[in-house]
């Protein structure tokens, strides 16, 4: 059974930082492009930022270049998403997502965790 399970979610101040966790099972980890897509109410759903597990390219959209980073830990099948300078803008629901083709991962991932709540308030 594929899961993708995230965690690290939660409220933060302006300016402030969270690290979100994609611990994923049931299919070969090293094989497979893992990233984040990000959706607030009444917004589509918007690639975040990508790792391939083949060669290590990474995509990342522009409002978030310089101030997120996606990183990978094979060892623990794991993918994280270091967040600084969070902006209010950056408040919505944060899913892992993975597919076997880095290209096909910004179309339609095969697989998708629940997601978490990333909220930036004052």
């Amino acid at each position: 059974e594929v899961q993708l399970v995230e965690s690290g979610g939660g409220v933060v101040q302006p300016g402030g930082s969270l690290r979100l966790s994609c611990i994923v099972s049931g299919f070969t980890f090293d094989d497979y492009a893992i990233g984040w897509f990000r959706q607030a109410p009444g917004n589509e759903r918007e690639g975040v930022s990508c790792m391939s597990g083949r060669d290590g390219t990474t995509y990342y959209a522009d409002y978030v270049k310089g101030r997120f980073t996606i990183s990978r830990d094979s060892a623990k099948n794991t993918v994280y998403l270091q967040m600084n300078s969070l902006k209010p803008e950056d408040t919505a629901v944060y899913h892992c997502a993975a597919d076997r083709d880095f290209v096909d991962w910004g179309i339609l991932p095969d697989f998708w965790g629940q997601g978490v709540q990333v909220t930036v308030s004052s």
